[in-house]
Formats: C-alpha cells, sequence, structure tokens
C-alpha cells in the first residue's frame, strides 16, 4: 500500500499556501511530481533527515490569484513615480506573466520546496521552505516565480549543509527580483522596494538557517556554496545586480558578481547586514576590450567549487563574456585574464581588497578572475550559454548550456526553430589536454530541443500577447549535478531551461533530465540520451538538483 510521505514535525509546522498543489500533496499524500514510476516512499529518517545519495530539487509553486493585479489600474511597478506602466492581465497563471512584456521588472515572488527523491525519481518527501509564515520563526525566504536564474542547490565543502539563495519577503509580492537591497539604494531603479537578499541553508538534520545581504541590489542572488571544511564557515555567491542607470551607486558595483559572507546564526529579524563585501571581480579590460557597464561583466549565474578553486559561469546579459571563470587567490594564474588555477592554490577566506575611489571607472579593481583556459572569451556571445558545471575529474568538466532563449515558431514543423537548430545547447563535455579546456562533445540527445511538449492542465493554443503557442518547448539546460559510478561511467541530472509563447519564459513548467555518459570518451556512446526523470506539473517550476545533506560528507 502506498503511504504518503513522512514529513518531519518541524515540517508540518511550516505554513503551506492554501490552494497549492503542494499543500495539496502534503494534505493527500499525493504526488506533485509527474515522472514515470514515482510515487512517495515513506522512511524513517533516524539520526539523520535526509536519505545519503538522494538527489533535491528546488521548485516552487504560483500562489497568486486573478485579484492580484487589475488590469488597465494596478500600476507597475508597485510604487512607481515615473515610467510607470498598467497592468495588463490580472494575477491568473500563466497569463499573469504577460505583464512582463509591460513591465521588464515584473515578477511574483513564491513559496520555496525542496523534494528529497531516488536518484530514479521516487519522491521521498517534500519539504516547504519557511516563508514568514511561523511566529517566531527564525526567517523568511522566497523566490521570484519566473526568475529562471535562482534557487540553485549546492552542498558544502563538507557535504553536511546544502545553500540556495532567495529574497527576505513573503509569496506574491510583485516586482522584488529587481528591487533595491535596503542598505544600497539606487535611485535611478524604476523598483523603489527594497528587499533583502538571503542566502538559506539546509543541514543533514533538516534545519535551516538564513543569512541577509545587501548584494545584487536591482537583481538577484543565484547560488551560493558554504565552505565549512577544516574550520572554515564563510559563503561564496554568485548573482547580478544593477536595475538603474549610470552611473550606478558604488554599492551596486561592489555588490554584483562574486560575493563573500559570514554566515548569521541569528533571527532575520535581528540582523542587520553591512555593504556588500566582493570575493574577486572581472573586467574585459583585462582581455583588451573596451569596457561597457561597469559590473555587468559579473553577471554570474553558476558556482562551484571544486579542487580549492571556486569556479563561476557567465551566460547572459547585454555585454561581457559569456564563459567559465574561476577565482585566483594566488594573483599569478592570469596575468592577461586567461589561464588555468594555479597548483597548491587555496579557497578564499576573505572578501577582496579593493579600491572604493576607482569603482565608477574600473569597478571592483584589482581584478581577481580568471577565464578557465579554452572556453570563449568573445564579447557578447550569440552561441555561448553556459550555466551550471560539474567536475567528473580533473580532467572533465560537464558545463549545461541553457540555450539562445530564442521563441521563434514554426506552424508548418510544430517546432521552435530557433532552439532546434542548436548545437551546443544541452551538456557540453569539456577535457583538459595540452594545458588548454577543449570541448569533446554536446549532448542534447532526448532533450527533443524545440519540440513543444503537453502539460496537463496547461493553456493550449496560442497566447495572445504574443501570437505564439503557450505549449513550451526545453531549450537546454540550467542548474546540473553529478556522481562518479562503480562501474567508471558518470550520470548528470540537470534542470531544462524552456522556450515558448508564453509572456515570460522562466515561468514555464520544465522538467528534470538525466544522462549517463563515458568521462574518458571523446564522442557519445551510441544510443546515448536524456531521460526525464520528474516533469512539473501547470503551475509548478524546477529550479536547482543537488544530492542531500550529508552525502558524501567528511
Amino acid at each position: 500500500m502506498r503511504q504518503r510521505p513522512s514529513l518531519s514535525r518541524a515540517a508540518r509546522r511550516i505554513r503551506w499556501r492554501a490552494g497549492s498543489l503542494l499543500a495539496l500533496l502534503l494534505a493527500t499524500g499525493g504526488s506533485v511530481l509527474a515522472a514515470p514510476g514515482a510515487g512517495a516512499v515513506a522512511r524513517d529518517p533516524g539520526d539523520g533527515y535526509f536519505i545519503p545519495g538522494d538527489l533535491l530539487v528546488s521548485g516552487s509553486v504560483y500562489t497568486g490569484t486573478a485579484s492580484l493585479l487589475q488590469p488597465g489600474v494596478t500600476q507597475l511597478p508597485p510604487g512607481c513615480t515615473s515610467g510607470c506602466v498598467t497592468a495588463t492581465s490580472d494575477g491568473s497563471y500563466p497569463g499573469v506573466f504577460n505583464n512582463a512584456l509591460a513591465d521588464g521588472s515584473f515578477g511574483v515572488t513564491s513559496p520555496v520546496f525542496l523534494a528529497e527523491i531516488s536518484p530514479d525519481g521516487r519522491l521521498r518527501r517534500v519539504l516547504p521552505v519557511p516563508d514568514g509564515g511561523r511566529p517566531g520563526g527564525l526567517g523568511e525566504v522566497v523566490t521570484s516565480f519566473s526568475s529562471k536564474s535562482e534557487l540553485a542547490l549546492n552542498l558544502s565543502t563538507s557535504g553536511r549543509v546544502i545553500t540556495f539563495m532567495g529574497y527576505a519577503t513573503r509569496p506574491d509580492a510583485i516586482d522584488v527580483s529587481n528591487s533595491n537591497t535596503p542598505g544600497v539604494i539606487d535611485p535611478t531603479n524604476p523598483v523603489p522596494g527594497a528587499y533583502y537578499r538571503v542566502v538559506a541553508t539546509l543541514d543533514e538534520r533538516g534545519r535551516f538557517s538564513f543569512t541577509e545581504t545587501n548584494a545584487y541590489s536591482g537583481n538577484n542572488g543565484r547560488a551560493a556554496i558554504l565552505d565549512d571544511s577544516d574550520g572554515a564557515d564563510v559563503l561564496y555567491m554568485a548573482g547580478n545586480a544593477g536595475n538603474g542607470g549610470s552611473p550606478e551607486p558604488g554599492g551596486v558595483i561592489a555588490g554584483a558578481g562574486a560575493q563573500f559572507a559570514r554566515p548569521s546564526d541569528l533571527p532575520e529579524s535581528a540582523q542587520q547586514p553591512g555593504q556588500p563585501t566582493p570575493l574577486g571581480s572581472f573586467s574585459v579590460t583585462q582581455l583588451g576590450d573596451t569596457t561597457d557597464k561597469v559590473g555587468k561583466d559579473t553577471n554570474f549565474r553558476g558556482l562551484a567549487v571544486y579542487g580549492n578553486v571556486v569556479y563561476y559561469t557567465k551566460g547572459s546579459g547585454g555585454n561581457g563574456v559569456n564563459t567559465v571563470y574561476f577565482v585566483d587567490t594566488t594573483g599569478k594564474a592570469c596575468p592577461d585574464g586567461v589561464g588555468l588555477p594555479e597548483p597548491g592554490a587555496a579557497l578564499p577566506t576573505s572578501p577582496a581588497a579593493y579600491d572604493p575611489a576607482v569603482l565608477q571607472s574600473k569597478g571592483v579593481f584589482p581584478y581577481s578572475m580568471c577565464i578557465l583556459k579554452g572556453f570563449p572569451t568573445a564579447l557578447k556571445s550569440t552561441t555561448s550559454f553556459p550555466f551550471g558545471l560539474w567536475f567528473a575529474n580533473p580532467r572533465t568538466l560537464y558545463v549545461a548550456d541553457e540555450g539562445n532563449g530564442t521563441a521563434t515558431y514554426s506552424a508548418a514543423t510544430g517546432q521552435y526553430t530557433a532552439a532546434a537548430a542548436q548545437t551546443t545547447a544541452g551538456l557540453q563535455k569539456w577535457v583538459l589536454a595540452g594545458g588548454t579546456w577543449k570541448l569533446a562533445y554536446t549532448l542534447s540527445d532526448g532533450l527533443d530541443l524545440g519540440v513543444p511538449y503537453q502539460v496537463h492542465g496547461y493553456p493550449s493554443g496560442d497566447n495572445p500577447a504574443t501570437g505564439m503557442p503557450w505549449t513550451p518547448a526545453t531549450d537546454g539546460l540550467r542548474n546540473i549535478t553529478g556522481r562518479v559510478n562503480r562501474d567508471g561511467s558518470v550520470t548528470i541530472w540537470g534542470v531544462t531551461s524552456t522556450v515558448s509563447g508564453s509572456g515570460d519564459q522562466g515561468a514555464d513548467p520544465d522538467k528534470l533530465v538525466a544522462v549517463t555518459d563515458d568521462p574518458g570518451a571523446l564522442s557519445p556512446a551510441p544510443g546515448e540520451s536524456f531521460r526525464t526523470v520528474l516533469a512539473a506539473r501547470d503551475g509548478e517550476v524546477f529550479r536547482g538538483v543537488s544530492f542531500t545533506p550529508g552525502t558524501g560528507a567528511r
């Protein structure tokens, strides 16, 4: 007899929004995660809250209702004093995100969930993340439902803690993802609200903690990793900043890209975050190029720690280089902006020192980041969109490419043509040979790039606001994780990106997929193909994937 997922007593006390699909799951024991053969599996966690070797998937369920916005009346962004627009759609999903066509900062905050699943997709439990509903609780964190780059999950360096980032507010707030932070106010930002960004940590016993930061004012924090090995206790973060005009305030520039923080053990209500503290920085001037917009060269999304080196990816934005970077703690790895980590390099233990007098002209200077040798160095690439990254070994690196996001649809072929034509979207395999990283091949079979897939309950036909189908298709991959199997092969799990006729493609239901590869191969094996592990339902999105806290703990 199938049993409902077991939830800890603490988890059951966390308020969940009435009417959400996840609330239905908790009330009935049904599975909100649609996957072939997936089922709810009860377990006794014993001394540990999670099963080591299981996966955690982060995601969100849209909780807004029609009354959230009144078309033709509600002013966007909320509280705006200039450049205001009126809402074009009410708060009903998915049409609510047609408002993004009028308001470039549009988003709606929503609660976060973490689903523990077996590697083959069997549901163990769903853990709602506190969103401010418990009086006297430690804190709150939500995501912006359509912000596709948020909620990456990363294990700490010890393997005992998982981290992700969000906002210190409650669900159903509007335009939070482009708001200021309270300690870094940009008066030219069209979104006047101010909310702290938050790093949430969850340990192997199921305990949450929260650290607020003034970093990423005007944009979003996307990923965090806790270094908790060998007595360390520091956070590395990835994100973007700035939503106003030039010149940007110094706090916006200093609060972009790679950030450093020390975890707080205080409730959020008692925290008083200071100014942002950069971990490192990069400028295209290191490559001999002319600077564009200071601070936007570090519009980072992916984040990883491997071999005592912190790695980042940049894959979006209108300037800079979409590629793979690393933090150079030795000052010797890349005098010309490109290089390989120095042997024996140590992880950062403190924020980067910089000259505040040159923030407006040079950004966070001196620079302490490099492009990983062999990866792209071209400005404003139209073919490179790296996101998540995972090292199988020191000479094999898998990089997720989310695709170009171009929504061009052909009724004749029934496909999104730009997505279907891509050759580097999906999972790229890079190998280190002769002192440089080289692209061996890209895995995309089974992703069905550009081919629409049906989601039960999701609208059919065309979105009148865009003239294209509501139905989404896979465009590439975002966050990934992997493991080395007993036979020497590797399995990589990834969350898909989408392309569609929605007003904001970040609101599309997406998928968790997996593929198994030979790390020593220089070409894909016959029949090597992605398989779908989980598929998000109507009103639901997946964002990050990692192994559970306690997996590989040392």
